[in-house]
């Protein structure tokens, strides 16, 4: 039977993440934890996260904690939303400023409130549907097409550094990384857990992934 492990870092979405999971899971052990333990046990890692990413990171204070966590990241499918793709990159302007995984190249910022190139007021935080548009074949993106809408609710957005990383743009008076992809590595700023069926397609395509691209 295949483990998953959802992380438990203390943020809110946690409990819905778990709900679509068990949903399209088959065969599968679901379970939430923070133990090291049982993040070197798992088959499969989800790092989740909806709030602020200083709360998310400090979590990770515990040495043995991260470290499990970035062995899975190098060895084992992971997936990352929303706080779970903004920690993976190297610094976020949240909360004063945090250091993040440093697995992805780039940057988290935040969107300025204002007007857009249209003349379109940006309300923050982004929240809503809006579209995803794919820029690389995925096993993560099989059977979903192409500008398909995803729910998203954040105030600060990955800037990838390097577009062979990049595997989705969303527009929100700029274009930015709304996917992210290395080797074993998924994450998603919007969330899947909310966006009923292409998001469970989504979830569903994690649980069968091998890990390759």
């Amino acid at each position: 039977m295949s483990k998953v492990l959802v992380a438990d870092f203390g943020t809110g979405n946690l409990h819905s993440v778990m709900t679509a999971i068990q949903v399209v899971s088959s065969g599968s052990e679901v379970e939430a934890s923070r133990s090291a333990r049982k993040i070197r046990m798992a088959d499969r890692l989800i790092l989740p996260g909806q709030g602020a990413i200083g709360t998310w990171m400090s979590e990770l204070q515990d040495d043995n904690v991260r470290q499990a966590v970035n062995e899975a990241v190098r060895t084992k499918p992971v997936l990352g939303i929303c706080l779970g793709l903004q920690a993976l990159y190297e610094h976020s302007e949240e909360d004063g400023g945090v250091e993040g995984l440093k697995v992805l190249a780039g940057r988290v910022e935040r969107f300025s409130d204002g007007l857009n190139d249209c003349g379109h007021r940006i309300k923050i935080p982004h929240m809503g549907w809006s579209k995803v548009h794919q820029t690389c074949q995925h096993p993560l993106w099989s059977g979903i097409p192409q500008d398909t809408r995803f729910y998203f609710v954040h105030s600060y957005f990955a800037r990838s550094d390097r577009d062979s990383e990049v595997a989705a743009v969303a527009d929100y008076g700029l274009e930015f990384t709304c996917a992210a992809a290395r080797e074993n590595l998924f994450a998603v700023q919007f969330h899947p857990e909310k966006s009923r069926r292409q998001g469970l397609r989504l979830l569903t395509n994690f649980l069968n992934w091998n890990g390759e691209v």
